[in-house]
């Protein structure tokens, strides 16, 4: 199979509801293509994913007919001729070309051919250029960012329109890899400098002594560093949220939405692996994958249990600190699964009804003077802040409490707040920090 011909299949299993990192690890996992084809392939399937509403803009002013009219086949493969005239310069002009015309031909639709042909060599005739966009600022930024229009406004809503525009902007930069070092065994400084010595391009993050920024590790699993513990992937994001809820040694800690254990394993290394650490999850399979991280990490005080968030679980005991990083739409995290934007935003309507029953659930493992703290990774209002405010219409004894000063000047004087990319170039986050009453402090 061809490097372009992967990247097709990719985009028709994406396009059928799978998800984009899911599918990218099942297609490579036995594959026989090389370490650059798979480089190759992978890049222009997420490209083409991320940028689609982009190139059907571009692609709609060279056809005759709608573009979702087209067949499938020749409509994606159109696509990746595209993305490849504009955004890949290692692609000849001609390569694209002829490459595509060639993949339509695989794909039985040898008499559209012509069509791909032609729409292609017109694009690089007229100078690659975006035709010009019609409408109001909704219209020109899902042009410009390949965002549909309705979940743009939904974020300008609740956030405003520059931090709408930082988080899509980021999503369409190039993925990065994100370390936690395993402060049990390493450093961040001796992490990055063991991987630079594998030839990986790594450095130690400027927000953060214990993470490490990689731009070239492939195939994490295999890494020597990993099978020895000495990381987790984790965005930086995310590790903020492990900052707010500030576990201390010996505490007892929930993280009731565990799997597959990032924000858990970042927590028991900030309590030194002392104390007592249950992460829960509703799916064994998933539960799990969190025993396995966990010891591979030597992560001793992690008990992973299966569990649903959303029921008070009377055998779990009553804890000084409480997570809950809920599911959520996922619109913080787009960069890393572009897919997520085009999902019906019908789709996130029910989930604050889920996220509010899981947190009033949350709410009765917190001991007396106790921490709650509740997260998620999307940038949806409704799952963020409204959730939060019915939850203390309901829970009186709960109060927000201010962001613990090592967390930085961003966070001075808050309780709950969103996280954009302008702020520390992660994903999009939300978090909030709750004390139930008869606490004096941490």
């Amino acid at each position: 199979m061809s490097a372009r011909l992967a990247a097709y299949k990719l985009i028709e299993r994406v396009e059928g509801s799978a998800y984009s990192n899911i599918a990218l690890d099942s297609a490579f996992k036995d594959s026989s293509l090389s370490e650059r084809d798979k480089a190759f392939a992978a890049r222009l399937f997420y490209g083409v994913t991320e940028r689609r509403i982009t190139l059907e803009h571009l692609l709609s002013a060279y056809v005759t007919k709608p573009i979702n009219k087209l067949d499938k086949q020749v409509r994606i493969t159109l696509m990746m001729g595209a993305y490849q005239l504009l955004y890949m310069d290692n692609v000849p002009d001609n390569a694209a070309v002829s490459e595509s015309v060639e993949l339509v031909k695989k794909l039985k639709k040898a008499s559209a051919s012509g069509m791909v042909n032609a729409v292609l060599r017109n694009i690089i005739r007229d100078g690659k250029k975006l035709p010009e966009v019609k409408g109001d600022r909704f219209k020109k930024m899902s042009v410009e960012y390949s965002c549909p229009e309705e979940l743009i406004r939904r974020i300008c809503e609740g956030y405003g329109e520059e931090n709408t525009r930082s988080l899509l902007e980021n999503a369409l930069l190039p993925s990065i890899c994100t370390l936690r070092a395993n402060t049990l065994k390493t450093s961040g400084s001796a992490l990055a400098d063991s991987l630079s010595g594998r030839g990986v391009k790594a450095a130690v993050s400027a927000l953060d002594e214990n993470t490490v920024i990689c731009e070239n590790l492939r195939d994490v699993e295999k890494d020597e560093d990993f099978i020895k513990g000495n990381y987790h992937a984790q965005d930086h994001s995310s590790q903020l949220c492990c900052k707010a809820v500030s576990p201390v040694p010996g505490e007892t800690v929930i993280d009731l939405c565990a799997a597959p254990g990032g924000k858990t394993f970042t927590m028991a290394e900030m309590m030194e692996n002392k104390g007592r650490i249950i992460a829960c999850e509703l799916h064994e399979k998933r539960t799990g994958l969190i025993r396995q991280g966990a010891e591979r990490l030597g992560l001793g005080i992690v008990e992973a249990v299966t569990n649903d968030a959303r029921v008070h679980d009377p055998k779990l005991p009553l804890a000084d600190r409480v997570l809950c990083d809920v599911p959520c739409s996922g619109y913080g995290v787009i960069r890393g699964k572009p897919e997520i934007r085009y999902k019906p935003l019908s789709d996130a309507d029910g989930l604050p009804r889920v996220q509010l029953e899981i947190l009033l659930a949350a709410a009765e493992y917190v001991k007396d003077g106790g921490l709650l703290v509740y997260s998620t990774c999307t940038v949806n209002i409704n799952e963020n802040e409204r959730v939060i405010e019915a939850f203390l219409e309901k829970r009186k004894d709960f109060s927000g409490e201010d962001f613990p000063e090592e967390m930085g000047d961003f966070f001075k004087g808050k309780f709950m707040t969103a996280v954009f990319a302008k702020d520390f170039g992660g994903d999009g986050f939300f978090i909030c920090r709750l004390r139930k009453d008869g606490s004096h402090g941490d």
